[in-house]
């Protein structure tokens, strides 16, 4: 996080924005949104596609940036996984994944 926050400087409070719509309308929301399958877990994990950061001038929600959390709706619950940008990984890192839930 320190590190991308040097990067985009805005990303708190572009976060505190995903924060307050995600505690409003947590499950996936397609095209914004969709579940990462064939991870063998119970739990839903969700990777958001288009999220805003006002860093990235012009781009709107299609500045790069990727966040993956887990949804508990039983507990009424989302945890952060892994936020990163595009350019700097072509996909989500699944073995992170697997090993924050065990």
């Amino acid at each position: 996080m320190k590190f991308l926050l040097k990067k985009y400087r805005t990303l708190n409070d572009d976060l505190e924005i995903v924060k307050g719509i995600l505690s409003s309308r947590p499950n996936q929301q397609a095209p914004f949104s969709f579940s990462i399958d064939n991870l063998g877990l119970s739990t839903c994990v969700i990777k958001v596609k288009k999220i805003a950061c006002k860093s990235l001038k012009g781009r709107g929600v299609n500045t790069g940036l990727r966040l993956i959390y887990a949804y508990f709706p039983e507990a009424q619950k989302i945890v952060f996984i892994e936020l990163y940008h595009k350019n700097d990984k072509a996909s989500e890192d699944r073995d992170r994944i697997l090993a924050h839930f065990k």
